[in-house]
């Protein structure tokens, strides 16, 4: 059977069990778009107002449903607006495939309208990409797509594809996809439980690889086994309930004070799936003084590059802890469970807060919200507050931006995030700067009839800048504070939306108490500019250069 390039994309696309996609089409990628356009019926396209709120979206479908996320744009500005979606898909290692349109081969080089290089441009954010210059190569371009983004670390790959590609023809062969390649892991299980066994303060590391291989069952059972305390990477909360007893909560610069805590006095570490980030370990010599290390990993480039382990196991943490947990006994140190407590318990009342303050405002919130309920978050203030006081219970319901720190992220994820939930009611923690970012993907809410609930935690500044300068740069507000007049109520509506002024909690409840089904609302919540992330740790520092107040 002969098809186009671009009937051989849409019939990949299916044959990998896609049916959502999201983009934004162009010159370049027209052909593509016709035939979406005579698939619609098999294939869901997402209209954004923006390529970087597309694939912002996709990368937030794929962390909500577990599954690959598909973004399409145009050539030149349309693939370049992708940019920092797909370099946040790399760094917080999200399964994405970025179609783009190029102009036609016999163009390419020549500076014609809206050319750019895009494969150079993404060679260090991607797993893998690809220029597809042939009609012939781009049903197995597409399927070594899939597989390369879903084997391993999991990660975005880009597929440029000219438009003299998608309207040649060639023989379509309809060959099954190709699976993800296995991650075997043999390794001498006995020995790393011999040394767990030796320890008496054990504590356990989780971070994105937790989420990615499923394994968060045998995290608690892990956690049970050892009567050990688990504490998180951003990219690893969620993957036990917040009420479970041993659950500490985000470690690290502003995680809680017990995680960071507790991680500086066990004996033993036990990190899975995490890749030890700076703003993880701070001084990341005096991190591992005093503890034996174990880190398991399914990136063997992640071994030893931030912080030397002593034990190390290459492979998918579900595998790992597979072969691991019957070789461990129970084990209970009262004392070290005694000390877990304890350190619980200050930290729960050295930040107690009243009033209309973003930890009051986000508990509120999360009384509205069920269990399954798909939180994103931009970055900032905001997205620390969220880590420290939402109280998740299910795995996959936090949509955030880790390792880049992409303000502007947020809408995006949230509108993926509902979509990949049947379009249930997701909720965007965001700030008036990273609102700013892209706040255009109202309009994309709005149009598909999405019920986002957006929360801004409004304190007129760029607070993390300004909470440094506070602490770092003696007060010097340089260019932090906003000073915008926009009424973000009015924006609200004036996009099809639904808008509340909120200054305490009685007026955030009537807001609650009162939201739309099938369309999005914003609650402008108005907070102090110098309400603060406590605790924090500040840069290279250790626990015992906390500030708590």
């Amino acid at each position: 059977m002969k098809l186009s390039g671009s009937q051989i994309v849409v019939e990949r696309l299916l044959a990998h069990g896609i049916t959502t996609v999201f983009g934004y089409p162009g010159g370049a990628i027209l052909p593509l778009y016709d035939e979406l356009y005579k698939n619609s019926d098999k294939l869901n396209h997402i209209l954004t107002a923006h390529e970087q709120g597309a694939v912002h979206a996709a990368d937030g479908w794929a962390r909500a449903c577990g599954e690959t996320g598909v973004v399409i744009a145009t050539s030149g500005p349309g693939a370049t607006n992708l940019v920092t979606g797909i370099a946040n898909a790399y760094l917080d290692s999200i399964p994405l495939i970025a179609i783009t349109g190029n102009v036609a081969v016999s163009m390419l080089g020549r500076d014609s309208f809206q050319e750019v290089d895009i494969v150079g441009i993404t060679q260090p954010i991607v797993k893998h990409n690809f220029m597809v210059r042939d009609v012939a190569m781009l049903e197995d371009t597409l399927n070594q797509a899939f597989s390369i983004a879903n084997s391993g670390r999991r990660g975005p790959v880009l597929v440029d594809i000219p438009k003299s590609v998608q309207t040649d023809i060639c023989e379509y062969r309809n060959k099954t996809p190709l699976p993800a390649k296995k991650t075997y892991c043999t390794f001498d299980a006995g020995q790393v439980s011999s040394a767990i066994k030796n320890c008496k303060r054990p504590y356990i590391y989780a971070g994105g690889g937790v989420i990615s291989s499923n394994a968060e069952p045998e995290l608690g059972v892990l956690s049970e086994r050892l009567s050990a305390p688990v504490g998180f990477s951003m990219m690893g909360l969620t993957a036990l309930p917040d009420e479970y007893k041993l659950n500490l909560g985000m470690a690290g610069m502003h995680g809680k004070l017990a995680a960071t805590a507790v991680k500086a006095e066990c004996d033993v570490l036990i990190a899975l799936g995490v890749r030890f980030s700076d703003r993880a370990t701070g001084n990341a010599t005096e991190y591992g003084e005093g503890k034996l290390i174990i880190h398991v990993d399914i990136d063997h480039a992640e071994i030893g590059k931030n912080v030397p382990p002593h034990m190390y196991v290459n492979g998918d943490v579900k595998d790992v802890l597979t072969q691991l947990l019957p070789l461990l006994p129970a084990m209970r140190n009262d004392e070290w469970l005694a000390r877990i407590d304890e350190l619980k318990l200050k930290g729960k009342t050295e930040y107690a807060s009243s009033g209309f303050t973003p930890r009051n405002i986000i508990e509120t919130v999360r009384g509205f919200c069920g269990a399954d309920t798909v939180v994103a978050t931009d970055v900032g203030q905001h997205q620390m507050w969220v880590t420290l006081h939402y109280k998740f219970q299910k795995p996959r319901t936090l949509l955030t931006s880790g390792g880049l720190g992409a303000m502007g992220y947020g809408l995006g994820a949230a509108i993926g995030g509902s979509i990949a939930r049947g379009r249930q009611r997701s909720v965007l923690f965001t700030g008036d700067g990273s609102f700013g970012m892209n706040l255009t993907e109202l309009a994309t809410a709005v149009s598909q009839k999405l019920p986002i609930l957006i929360v801004i935690l409004n304190n007129n500044a760029l607070g993390l800048p300004r909470q440094w300068q506070g602490v770092f740069f003696e007060k010097r507000y340089s260019q932090s504070t906003l000073n915008r007049k926009t009424d973000f109520v009015a924006l609200a509506k004036a996009f099809g939306a639904e808008g509340y002024l909120a200054e305490d909690l009685t007026r955030l409840e009537y807001a609650l108490n009162n939201l739309p089904d099938r369309k999005p609302t914003v609650i402008d919540c108005r907070i102090g500019m110098d309400e603060r992330v406590l605790p924090m740790i500040p840069p290279g520092g250790s626990v015992k250069d906390i500030i708590v107040k």
